[in-house]
């Protein structure tokens, strides 16, 4: 099958554009239900780094946890933003976040212990010293194939736009 060929077949047999609200809809099950999330960060320095961390949301924030001296712990913790990516290049959620660093005693316990339930891992046990990131969304976007690109916007400025 020629390029233009196999081109023109994906196009015919891609779903309709999911409307804004579905999206809201399937990016907050996304939250709710996914547990690893790659989250993207700089140096001060502007050099990038990328690794996947679990997380746990908690309907306004994204929990994760990582080393304090790792490098994304150093760049979460010094440039205070992040941008975070959800599922696969077809069906993709991408946020920027604005950064709160905890120490690893910080949180109420309930918390910490919900954060390992849902994980299956407790940054407060291990022998390494964590802190918690909080990561507060700021822009949400969502978008599956090229006809969804419109109106990809979710959030803007902290604030569901539907």
């Amino acid at each position: 099958m020629s390029t233009a060929s196999a081109s023109a077949s994906a196009s015919a047999t891609a779903s309709a554009p999911r409307s804004r609200a579905r999206r809201r809809e399937d990016t907050e099950h996304r939250l709710a239900h996914d547990v690893d999330v790659w989250v993207a960060s700089a140096s001060a320095d502007g050099v990038p780094y990328l690794v996947p961390l679990s997380f746990d949301w908690d309907g306004e924030a994204l929990l994760a946890a990582t080393p304090a001296d790792s490098p994304t712990g150093r760049n979460l913790a010094a440039t205070r933003v992040a941008r975070l990516a959800l599922g696969h290049t077809r069906d993709v959620t991408v946020i920027d976040a604005d950064v709160e660093v905890l120490d690893i005693d910080a949180l109420p316990p309930r918390r910490g212990d919900r954060f390992a339930a849902r994980t299956g891992f407790d940054p407060r046990a291990s022998a390494t010293p964590y802190r918690w990131f909080r990561l507060v969304p700021r822009r949400v976007q969502a978008w599956r194939e090229e006809n969804e690109l419109t109106g990809r916007a979710l959030m803007r400025d902290g604030h569901w736009l539907a």
